[in-house]
């Protein structure tokens, strides 16, 4: 079976004698703990063969009737982009991808509307989009129809974040939609809860102020990761509070562990060894926990030098686990073998994530080396080994986000760029300018729209 079996009823129906099997399964689908109820009907051989099309017709009866009442739990659809990354936190999504050349002038600009400040990018759900933006003194939970960019709800509250570097004061993590919910991440660190379907405020935590966070060069940016009723943040608590999770129904804590400081990127929720963990990349290097808080396994990885960062989200292939940062960090591939992490290959000259994470596709892997500030260079690298295959200069920084077996890049300069997933070289199949100001968010990639943002509009785009 694919999915594990937790319960199974049966029920004698009196008429044919026919059982009727509900199965309670549960499975885990971008990043989200879910349950759904299968129907069967299951009558004896000879009431099989002589009422075969009316059983057929009763199953399928059935099996709407389940879904109408709402008795398979709430999930998301697989080109839904729900949290930051996509679906599976990889930055991938399983669909279609756009066909090419695109039309002369680019890819079709459905809508757009001005944003407030932030590095936040957009998540969809269930043809609802939410915008996290800063406008004023007040941070924004903006939430919007997809496909026409009307204004559905708004929910904010104070925020008093100033940036030392004189870079943008909006919040930097990602909201994350996930079971009707919508969580958000302030950039001083206030993580809120509220109903996706109104904007009716749940419940919230000053996670900075509880736990004596510091500021930290840039606030917090880490998008949490919501999974199996709970949400995983790593906080940075000076007090054993590094790793913090809460129950996402009412915000109450429920573990804590290390003290690691806070990291600018996001935790993962991956399978390693047959278990359900989660990764935090701190600003230590990798913690590996159990969703019960027991951290199974550390692995110290960051730069000699304080003003650096661990941005870059780590990505999970079996049970090996890459790890990316600049700064003269670099990259490593690490193996879990028995009880420990064993380092497979390292080096900062093959793929030193800066802030934006790289994808895997069919053994390789697709992303931006170097600094940002001084110049990057896209890159295939050889997953097993850390061989550089192809590297191509001039775009800059940006993002990728993986469709099918093709690549969408965004660069910071706002070009969109289509390419083909290959070793081979880099290989561009269309490209077009959709954005004028500086683009830091990462855009959502849903149902063939892509959602992007720079630092004075948010856009919709149909790609063909």
């Amino acid at each position: 079976m694919l999915f594990f079996l937790s319960h199974e009823t049966r029920k004698q129906a009196s008429s044919l004698s026919v059982v009727l099997l509900i199965y309670r399964r549960t499975l885990f689908w971008g990043g989200e703990a879910f349950t759904i109820l299968e129907v069967m009907l299951q009558p004896p051989m000879a009431v099989r063969e002589k009422y075969c099309s009316r059983i057929l017709v009763a199953t399928i009866f059935l099996i709407v009737l389940v879904s109408t009442l709402g008795l398979a739990s709430n999930w998301n659809s697989a080109t839904d982009w729900n949290q930051f990354l996509g679906p599976q936190r990889d930055g991938s999504v399983r669909t279609s991808p756009p066909q090419t050349p695109w039309p002369d002038a680019g890819p079709e600009l459905v809508w757009s509307r001005k944003v407030g400040e932030g590095f936040a990018g957009p998540v969809v759900s269930g043809g609802r989009l939410i915008l996290f933006h800063r406008q004023a003194n007040r941070e924004i939970v903006e939430c919007l129809n997809a496909q026409s960019g009307r204004t559905l709800w708004v929910f904010d509250y104070p925020s008093g974040y100033r940036d030392d570097f004189g870079f943008d004061e909006g919040p930097r993590a990602t909201p994350v939609i996930n079971r009707g919910k919508v969580f958000t991440f302030g950039a001083q660190g206030v993580l809120t809860a509220a109903s996706l379907n109104a904007g009716r405020k749940l419940w919230s935590v000053e996670t900075h102020r509880q736990f004596g966070v510091r500021k930290g060069f840039f606030g917090a940016a880490g998008s949490p990761l919501v999974e199996a009723d709970k949400i995983f943040a790593n906080i940075g608590g000076p007090n054993g509070a590094g790793l913090v999770a809460f129950d996402a129904n009412t915000g109450d804590i429920l573990w804590t562990a290390n003290r690691d400081e806070a990291s600018y990127a996001s935790p993962m929720g991956a399978n390693l060894g047959g278990f359900r963990r989660v990764l935090f990349f701190t600003r230590n290097g990798l913690l590996v926990t159990s969703l019960e808080g027991e951290v199974v396994f550390d692995f110290p990885w960051r730069s000699r030098s304080r003003a650096s960062v661990n941005a870059a989200v780590p990505l999970v292939v079996d049970d090996q686990i890459f790890l990316s940062a600049s700064y003269n960090t670099g990259a490593a591939l690490l193996q879990l073998a028995g009880n420990k992490l064993e380092k497979v290959w390292a080096s900062d000259e093959s793929l030193s994530n800066h802030y934006a994470t790289s994808v895997v596709h069919q053994g390789y892997l697709y992303g931006f080396h170097g600094r940002q500030e001084y110049g990057q260079s896209l890159r295939c690298v050889e997953w097993a080994t850390g061989r550089v295959v192809w590297s191509h200069e001039g775009l800059g920084a940006g993002t990728v986000t993986l469709v099918s077996d093709q690549l969408l890049i965004v660069s910071e300069r706002g070009e969109l760029i289509q390419a083909e997933a290959t070793p081979q070289e880099f290989r561009p199949l269309a490209r077009a300018q959709i954005l004028e100001g500086v683009v830091r968010a990462y855009p959502a990639y849903s149902n063939g729209f892509l959602y992007a943002r720079d630092t004075q509009q948010l856009a919709c785009f149909r790609l063909p």
